[in-house]
């Protein structure tokens, strides 16, 4: 299995955000992330979003 990059143009305030929660994890924005997206329950959280996201701005 080989390895990608992912690029990502992201908020200032959502950054800083992300670098907030990092710090108080003592890693860095890239494991935090990296981890959030490996958590066993991303996929359902993803789901939910993306469903209530479509129903904010009523997408079929």
């Amino acid at each position: 299995m080989g390895t990608s990059v992912l690029s990502l143009r992201i908020d200032g305030e959502l950054l800083e955000r992300l670098r907030h929660h990092a710090a108080k994890r003592g890693m860095s924005v890239q494991d935090y992330v990296v981890r959030t997206l490996i958590r066993d329950d991303f996929d359902e959280r993803f789901q939910s979003a993306v469903e209530e996201t479509e129903r904010f701005y009523g997408v079929n």
